[in-house]
């Protein structure tokens, strides 16, 4: 069984510059424009926007 493209992988990345990354899945039909999440940055030690890459 194929896997589904309405949920694909998507890379969140660190607007503070560190690198830091989590990987998540989204529903393309729910939300089809980049997703962007406030979200624990371990190397800052604090919540951050991540933004969704591709």
């Amino acid at each position: 069984m194929a896997r589904n493209e309405v949920r694909p992988v998507i890379k969140l990345r660190s607007t503070a510059g560190t690198g830091y990354t989590y990987v998540t899945r989204k529903n393309r039909r729910n939300t089809p424009d980049r997703l962007t999440l406030r979200k624990y940055d371990p190397t800052v030690r604090g919540h951050v926007l991540f933004r969704e890459e591709r």
